[in-house]
């Protein structure tokens, strides 16, 4: 089993931890998406959309986070000697509803806007070079260019990212009153659906949103305080971003980004 990913997506955190969570041996291969090696021709060929995760099982390949997830689910009670029987729904719920909120346009409209239009602009570059480099997938890369651009659409549309937040807090307002209930989302008992929603607290917590989004909601912080000691999270998060260590790992790719601008090696 094959898992194409990265620490920084939001996405691939979902499902790496859901992989921990549940001990399934698996290959890992990262791609940065902000160095553009997800769209390298051997991954575009496999995935056009160029969307990080991927996992492969064979001749099986898996391209959304909740399919993923569903997968791994039933692959891990068939492995336990149980039914593989489906997540239920109360779990499926809380999954669907918090796949429905986007945490790249959430992400980008908080990055400092020099260096998110640095990004862009370098992320636009890749395409066009690899475009240049395979002709037989230049339809496709042409494709994505088109989704590059919507999505700087979208960041200067105020309208588009107030119903983000709204989602956003939407979204943490109901697991605030659910964990008042209980302590995880679900239930007594650590689920998928806290996998899913863990990385969007984490993500918060990068872009020092803490206290607008976390600490006003006591219940979610005393989750949140007691989720991340688990041996899941410090592998998938902590390991690259928790304290300083999200420094170096920043670092490292915004050093990537200037020399390989520089030297025009996209």
């Amino acid at each position: 089993m094959h898992f194409y990913h990265h620490p920084y997506s939001v996405e691939s955190q979902k499902v790496r931890l859901a992989l921990e969570e549940k001990d399934v041996d698996y290959t890992s291969h990262h791609l940065n998406p902000i160095t553009g090696k997800n769209l390298d021709s051997f991954f575009f060929r496999m995935n056009p959309s160029a969307k990080l995760p991927v996992f492969q099982n064979g001749s099986h390949i898996l391209f959304k986070t909740i399919d993923i997830i569903e997968y791994i689910d039933r692959l891990a009670s068939v492995s336990n000697g149980e039914s593989g029987a489906p997540i239920n729904a109360q779990v499926m719920n809380w999954m669907e509803k918090i796949d429905g909120w986007d945490s790249k346009i959430f992400t980008l409209s908080h990055m400092p806007k020099k260096y998110k239009q640095f990004v862009i602009r370098f992320i636009r570059r890749v395409i066009v070079s690899r475009m240049s480099d395979s002709p037989d997938l230049a339809s496709l890369y042409h494709a994505k260019l088109r989704t590059i651009y919507d999505t700087e659409d979208r960041l200067m549309n105020q309208e588009f990212l107030e119903q983000s937040q709204e989602k956003l807090n939407s979204l943490l307002n109901d697991a605030e009153v659910q964990l008042n209930e209980t302590p995880y989302l679900t239930g007594e008992d650590f689920t998928m659906a806290d996998c899913m929603f863990l990385p969007i607290l984490a993500r918060l917590s990068l872009l020092n949103l803490e206290d607008e989004y976390i600490n006003c909601r006591p219940k979610i912080s005393k989750y949140y305080n007691t989720v991340r000691r688990r041996k899941s999270y410090k592998l998938v998060i902590g390991r690259y971003f928790l304290g300083w260590k999200k420094y170096p790992t920043l670092l490292k790719t915004s050093f990537f980004l200037v020399v390989r601008t520089i030297f025009k090696r996209y």
